[in-house]
């Protein structure tokens, strides 16, 4: 019996030479094992480029991107201090290894240090800290009256790590066994890896976003500049930054990591005055907990398609 032909990606291009920039970054991923979703758009000609943009993926800790600018707004709006003090206890906040996550002993932090802390070192216990004051619900119906379709906000961060443990145990190379078995089946047994359960976002929806955010065409223009600014602070520079590190160029972005998603978006803007927003959403076909060459193809396929679109 023949083997099932390979799956082509539905490609996104506006013309030929972008479709070639595609086509290259989809076998770049297929070779090292990964799958997932990837959309670059110029912010201010609209032209863009990628493949599966509409396929709806688990996010991760991209999703503190508009949990963040909903924060943001009600603090603009005057619905929400953000010097109110709100104290985490490491006995029952959300785990993580950076900022209070890795706290051992309870901090009072103000509303907008948490947002700081969420979006420049992806501060699990800062996430759902401010989800308890912006519930996912809120989130979800403030991006639904916004006009924000393809992004879905149902549950803490915390419930990531619940799920997971509750299918494998402490046994994290087992859940990652689990998450790419189920991947493939479709049939997932860690209920936060399910697109139906998740928090999820298509490459579309979320190049959308950051676009409305940069051009201040979404929320109040006082969160949206602060949106801008916590994610140009983002310390992680290993993915879309990696291959991008120039005087002349500025990258903002959020990355998000669980088992075996490894995810970025963000906006690429140079002196020049181009802005490109990127979506990469990957999901690798192999247990590993550091895949630095995965990372690197994120960077590799965000400069490609940056210099195929500035202008």
């Amino acid at each position: 019996m023949s083997a099932a032909p390979a799956r082509r990606p539905a490609y996104v291009a506006d013309h030929g030479a972008l479709l070639d920039v595609a086509e290259a970054i989809a076998a770049d991923w297929t070779a090292l094992g990964v799958r997932g979703s990837f959309l670059a758009r110029n912010i201010d000609t609209g032209e863009q480029l990628g493949f599966d943009a509409d396929e709806a993926v688990p996010l991760a800790s991209v999703v503190k991107v508009p949990l963040a600018l909903v924060v943001l707004d009600e603090i603009a709006a005057g619905e929400l201090d953000p010097a109110r003090p709100v104290t985490v206890d490491p006995a029952t906040s959300s785990v993580g290894p950076t900022g209070l996550a890795a706290f051992r002993y309870p901090a009072t932090v103000a509303v907008a240090d948490l947002a700081h802390l969420m979006l420049t070192v992806s501060d699990n216990a800062a996430g759902d800290a401010l989800f308890d004051l912006v519930p996912p619900a809120d989130v979800e119906a403030r991006l639904d009256a916004w006009g924000c379709t393809g992004i879905r906000v149902r549950h803490r961060f915390d419930h990531m790590y619940r799920c997971a443990a509750g299918a494998a145990g402490n046994d994290f190379s087992l859940a990652q066994e689990l998450a790419i078995r189920d991947d493939r089946s479709g049939r997932h047994t860690i209920e936060t890896l399910d697109p139906a359960h998740a928090n999820t976002g298509t490459a579309t929806a979320l190049v959308g976003l950051l676009q409305r955010v940069w051009r201040d065409d979404i929320a109040r223009p006082a969160a949206t500049a602060q949106l801008r600014r916590l994610m140009g602070m983002q310390v992680f520079t290993h993915r879309l930054a990696s291959e991008l590190r120039a005087d002349t160029l500025k990258v903002s972005g959020k990355t998000g990591t669980f088992l075996h998603l490894r995810h970025e978006i963000g906006v690429v803007e140079a002196e020049s005055g181009d802005r490109v927003a990127v979506a990469a959403l990957t999901r690798a076909d192999r247990r590993a907990g550091l895949a630095p060459d995965i990372d690197l193809a994120i960077g590799v396929g965000a400069r490609q398609a940056f210099e195929a679109l500035r202008r």
